[in-house]
């Protein structure tokens, strides 16, 4: 009779992907609000809708996700997600260049939908800020075939993250209108 494998313990792993979300949370939060624009030209004005594009593919290849998982298509399910993984890699990169040479983009203080935009903002960089170890953490536990707990944690996960991901695209429209 085979008997299962002891658990390991994740804590170890858990605590380095618990650091490294607050890492970044703390970079991010200084390249916005602290650190100097480095550049003010218009050269890389396109990162903003390219973030958007990135933040709108990471939605559709979350739902497509869901969809397979919920038909038990595990392979399918895994390629979305990864797939999913890498668009919002790719729009953290472009977030990430886009303030560093531009700075932050203020909201105008007379447009119409300023009440309904900063409450919006404000719980997707709360949310997002929430979604980044959980995301993290939810692959740990997929990639190391800890799937009870990965499901346990994906319940969370997922409408976080896809949450992130709409209003990301929703703030970046709301944004554009609102500059005219």
């Amino acid at each position: 009779m085979r008997t299962a494998a002891p658990a390991t313990n994740t804590r170890p792993a858990i605590a380095a992907i618990l650091a490294i979300s607050a890492a970044a949370t703390i970079f991010l939060f200084w390249l916005i609000y602290v650190h100097p624009a480095a550049a003010s030209s218009t050269q890389y004005a396109f990162l903003p809708a390219l973030n958007a594009l990135m933040n709108g593919l990471a939605a559709t290849s979350l739902l497509i996700g869901y969809t397979f998982i919920r038909a038990r298509r595990i392979a399918q399910h895994r390629a979305a997600m990864l797939t999913a993984f890498a668009f919002s890699t790719l729009f953290l990169v472009g977030y990430i260049l886009h303030h560093a040479l531009h700075g932050d983009v203020r909201y105008p203080l007379q447009a119409p939908l300023r009440m309904v935009y900063l409450p919006l903002l404000a719980s997707h960089i709360i949310l997002a800020t929430v979604a980044l170890p959980l995301v993290l953490v939810t692959f740990f536990f997929s990639l190391t075939g800890r799937i009870p707990q990965h499901r346990k944690v994906a319940r969370w996960t997922f409408p976080l993250w896809l949450y992130v991901s709409v209003t990301g695209v929703i703030t970046y429209i709301m944004l554009r209108l609102a500059q005219g």
